[in-house]
């Protein structure tokens, strides 16, 4: 599907290098986005995947998140980027820095870290021994999962069972995407792919 958006950016994205002004994505490409709007799906529309021009020193393949914005960018080639909209951690949980993805897994099972379940006891404990993968999981449909120097970082990139919520400062640390975008980002990146939160 092709669209075309006018994206209206902030200065935070001059701050990482990424477009600072208004600016047009192609008219014309060859990069099929998931399909818009999604219906019980109530977010802004420049959440929805979008096509946008970026330096060109960005190396293809990697992603790039800007925490303050709520937006996730992959780099598909030279210049152009697809950019989704993401929810990031509470103010006190936003993960920022380098890292790599180590794994990747499809409707991946899910345990909370002993600091969620320290945190609020009351949501997590039940889930303590872990739950299995399926439509009711809170990593959803796909987990792109984060490591650094070959550590598993807990932090994912994964979807949600609450895809209102992306937009928002509102997880434990991980990167929520709606279902239809991860797997539209779990089947472009790559294992070993750069990942930068800023």
């Amino acid at each position: 599907m092709k669209r075309r958006n006018v994206l209206l950016c902030g200065a935070a994205l001059m701050a990482a290098g990424l477009p600072a002004c208004a600016a047009a994505a192609l008219a014309e490409n060859d990069i099929a986005l998931p399909p818009a709007p999604l219906p019980g799906v109530s977010i802004a529309p420049e959440l929805y995947p979008t096509i946008v021009r970026v330096k060109a020193d960005f190396v293809p393949g990697s992603i790039h998140v800007l925490s303050s914005q709520h937006f996730l960018y992959y780099i598909a080639r030279k210049g152009l980027a697809i950019r989704y909209g993401v929810a990031v951690g509470k103010a006190e949980l936003v993960f920022r820095g380098e890292a790599v993805v180590g794994r990747k897994v499809e409707w991946p099972s899910w345990k909370p870290t002993p600091e969620m379940i320290e945190r609020n006891p009351r949501a997590y404990r039940k889930f303590a021994d872990g739950m299995p993968g399926g439509p009711t999981n809170p990593l959803g449909a796909r987990a792109i999962y984060l490591f650094q120097n070959g550590r598993d970082t807990a932090i994912r990139i994964h979807g949600t069972t609450d895809p209102n919520s992306i937009g928002k400062s509102v997880s434990n640390g991980c990167l929520r995407m709606v279902n239809e975008h991860v797997i539209d980002l779990y089947g472009r990146v790559a294992l070993g792919a750069p990942v930068t939160v800023y």
